[in-house]
């Protein structure tokens, strides 16, 4: 099988013990990625001392405040590309890849060079599928005698636990969207890359995500509901990531997953105040670009749009390319 550069990024917030059982699963990889990235959101567990200490190939980004999931992984995709890698391998720090969950993704690529992104099988502690984590299938798409006999099926969307993208698509798409914090950012970014390409999930490539529950997208998310309803709204109405039948498709899912997570709440006027906040925020904003959000943070990503605005401002200076460093 011929090697590909792969970049590994994990986003950590406050979860230090179980983030070292990530870098450690991504460590004994059989086939290795070429740089891990973690991103740390502002963790107060002493999160960034342990990687020091601990995991010194790691490339660590520190982040002055909590910038959620959407952030850390705008940011740390931004980093990795810095590094010019073939494929970008994206995970949370309560997942851990099987030994060889890299390896059987990039043999999968080989067999079915048309993948733009592809996807890990995930598990719960028990060996169980996680139903939070099941990539959503393409609809309406056979799947191809090569993609069966390789081990995958093509899918339509993806969580951030594991998924892998070539870094070709990454820059013709855009960056996961920093203004989701949470919720439907995977979605969103994964459905906008894989809009007109292909992805597909592997079975043979497994991680286990270490989450203290087991549970499907329509467990209660409490407080969080805001974020979900506001986001859902965005992306139904302000993303280019799906068609207009399938915004309709989604869009009636949604409805159901949300009437079911009412159904099995505990405290359903927290919920309500959720669903009438989101509504009204999706319905009357829209994210806010990446540079925007991120202003305050001294990343690449901020710094690139700093030098392209000043190049503008001034021609007779040229934003500089490739840069990177410890953040």
């Amino acid at each position: 099988m011929p090697a590909a550069s792969v970049v590994a990024v994990v986003v950590a917030y406050n979860r230090r013990e179980l983030l070292a059982e990530t870098l450690r699963g991504l460590r004994a990889q059989t086939v290795a990625p070429v740089r891990i990235v973690v991103v740390d959101n502002a963790s107060t567990d002493g999160t960034t001392a342990m990687v020091g200490a601990d995991f010194d190939e790691v490339e660590l980004v520190t982040l002055e405040r909590n910038t959620g999931g959407a952030g850390g992984f705008a940011v740390g995709i931004e980093r990795a590309l810095q590094f010019d890698p073939q494929w970008v391998w994206v995970m949370d720090d309560d997942t851990v890849p099987l030994p060889e969950a890299l390896s059987a993704m990039l043999e999968f690529s080989t067999k079915l060079p048309e993948a733009t992104v592809l996807a890990s099988r995930v598990l719960w502690t028990d060996g169980r599928e996680h139903p939070m984590n099941m990539p959503r299938r393409r609809p309406f798409t056979r799947v191809s005698a090569a993609a069966a006999a390789a081990g995958g099926y093509p899918i339509r969307s993806i969580s951030f636990v594991s998924a892998m993208f070539r870094t070709g698509a990454i820059r013709r798409s855009g960056l996961p969207i920093a203004d989701y914090f949470l919720w439907n950012d995977d979605f969103e970014f994964s459905t906008r890359v894989l809009r007109r390409r292909q992805g597909f999930l592997v079975t043979n490539s497994v991680v286990e995500h270490r989450t203290t529950t087991f549970g499907g997208t329509d467990a209660d998310p409490g407080a969080r509901f805001y974020l979900e309803v506001r986001n859902k709204v965005w992306l139904l109405t302000r993303s280019n990531s799906l068609g207009p039948l399938e915004r309709l498709l989604y869009g009636g899912s949604t409805l159901r997953r949300w009437a079911r997570t009412f159904a099995r709440s505990k405290n359903r006027g927290l919920l309500a105040d959720g669903l009438r906040r989101g509504l009204r925020d999706g319905i009357t904003g829209r994210p806010r670009p990446n540079a925007e959000v991120l202003a305050d943070l001294d990343t690449e990503l901020v710094r690139g749009q700093r030098e392209v605005a000043e190049a503008v401002d001034r021609p007779d200076r040229a934003p500089a390319a490739g840069r990177g460093r410890r953040g």
